[in-house]
């Protein structure tokens, strides 16, 4: 079996759902990653990698556009960035930031502009506050917190636009990793926020894309 035997890359995902296919690149050898590079390269095509850590990144032999923060990679050329920003990606802290940034980069592949708000946690509230119009501007807003996971129901309690939690990873013992984060989100009493995975940057990225896609759609229809 070859290596081209191992992948099966979904080239028309954009016209089926909207959304650009996308590699996971943890848990795969640098082989299959370079494989997969090779396929999509054939084809003229582009691709977007996440979780794709330093040392394997130094194993490949193609040209990427990597973020080693975000552990994200771009094969070829993005789309050019374009229009307003219409997405703010709140981290509560610093620790956060790498989740933030593959939200960023994410969207940035999309060609989709946004803000990226950090360290504005709710152990300092008042820097939020100081934020906290800027952010609501924003139609959709994804909020990465860690610990605890306080910060997107403070937010889910301020903001009117559509509110996307990525717990995060970030915290002491009994923060479990993560899912202590995830179970005060899953929780929070502050209504209609969506929940992602543990450091689901990506996923949460892809929602907020869905989200836009629709209210998009509904304004065409509704012309």
């Amino acid at each position: 079996m070859s290596l081209s035997d191992e992948f099966t890359l979904d080239f028309a995902r954009p016209e089926r759902i909207g959304l650009e296919e996308t590699v996971y690149a943890a848990g795969k050898s640098a082989e299959q990653i370079d494989a997969i590079l090779a396929a999509a390269e054939a084809r003229g095509a582009g691709l977007f990698l996440t979780r794709l850590d330093p040392d394997k990144r130094a194993r490949l032999t193609h040209v990427l556009d990597y973020c080693p923060v975000s552990r994200t990679a771009v094969l070829g050329r993005a789309r050019p960035v374009a229009g307003p920003a219409r997405v703010a990606i709140v981290a509560a802290g610093t620790s956060d930031v790498p989740v933030a940034r593959e939200v960023e980069r994410t969207l940035a592949y999309a060609g989709l502009a946004s803000t990226l708000v950090a360290d504005v946690g709710v152990a300092g509230l008042w820097r939020l506050q100081r934020r906290l119009d800027e952010i609501r501007a924003h139609p959709v807003v994804i909020c990465a917190a860690g610990m605890d996971a306080a910060l997107p129901s403070v937010l889910g309690g301020l903001v009117p636009g559509a509110l996307i939690a990525v717990p995060t990873s970030v915290g002491y013992g009994v923060a479990a990793g993560g899912r202590a984060a995830l179970d005060a989100v899953l929780a929070s009493c502050a209504p209609g926020i969506t929940v992602c995975n543990i450091d689901n940057g990506y996923g949460a990225a892809c929602a907020a894309m869905r989200i836009l896609h629709a209210a998009q759609a509904l304004s065409e229809v509704t012309r």
